[in-house]
């Protein structure tokens, strides 16, 4: 499966700006349901890191919307982010980032050298306070749950299946997946996307579980990983200066490589 040429022709940043190009979201969890099938609700979501030209880096020139881009085509739901907003995300512990970093090799679409260097420096990110991300976006989910907000490409499909089960098993689905997900990085540094419990996740996506079943679960997971928060043996937060290091290198590659092409001697 592959990009819509259409797009990819169009926009730079699908092409010759871009650095790494992967799967997110249900594709890249081993969760994705289709939509020709009863409970399939879920976009085909790519996230995309890219660095621009220099007049993005010494001019005026902006990109996106303070450095994010995104894209809905039909099924399709690209988010575009600029190298130094997504290291300053990946500094704060987005949980949705960080897994392109910690992406199976074969949910990769595209990377560059500068690409793989970046993923090659992903523990500089391994640190204790992504407990705090994870259970944010964790508590978000359980706030949305039983709250009818559904949009998007399969929005009113979405809203009939939370009409049918009384809460948003989809939401369900993301609260324990992330609960789990940070609990494991806590524990070993090592974010597993790729869900090796897809099939239990995708019960409580097709509403195989009560509410009160996820609820139960979320809590016992709350209070798991703030346990596995208070053992970690990861870094306090991520060092400030390597992340630095790491957007300087990144963008003085890009801009040398640009530069060596334009002057014709690659």
């Amino acid at each position: 499966m592959s990009l819509p040429k259409d797009l990819t022709k169009k926009e730079p940043c699908l092409n010759e700006w871009a650095e790494i190009i992967g799967w997110r979201g249900s594709i890249a969890h081993g969760m994705y349901v289709p939509p020709e099938q009863e409970f399939g609700t879920d976009d085909k979501d790519i996230m995309v890191v890219c660095i621009p030209p220099v007049d993005y880096y010494c001019g005026l020139e902006e990109f996106g919307s303070r450095g994010t881009k995104e894209i809905m085509h039909n099924e399709w739901d690209i988010v575009i982010y600029e190298a130094q907003k997504f290291l300053r995300l990946l500094e704060k512990g987005n949980p949705n980032v960080l897994s392109l970093l910690w992406l199976p090799e074969n949910m990769y679409l595209y990377k560059s050298g500068i690409g793989q260097y970046l993923i090659d420096n992903r523990d500089v990110f391994a640190c204790k306070s992504v407990y705090h991300s994870f259970v944010g976006y964790a508590k978000a989910q359980l706030h949305k749950m039983e709250r009818n907000a559904c949009k998007g490409y399969m929005g009113e499909k979405r809203k009939r299946l939370v009409e049918k089960f009384g809460y948003d098993t989809k939401n369900a689905s993301h609260l324990i997946r992330l609960l789990r997900m940070g609990m494991e990085f806590l524990v070993d540094g090592e974010l597993h996307v790729e869900r090796e419990d897809a099939k239990e996740l995708l019960d409580i996506k097709m509403g195989k579980w009560t509410l009160s079943e996820v609820k139960a679960e979320a809590e016992e997971l709350f209070k798991l990983a703030r346990e596995a928060y208070v053992r970690s043996t990861l870094p306090v937060k991520t060092d400030h200066k390597k992340v630095n290091q790491i957007c300087v290198d990144m963008v003085s590659m890009k801009l040398d490589y640009n530069k060596d092409t334009n002057d014709g001697t690659n």
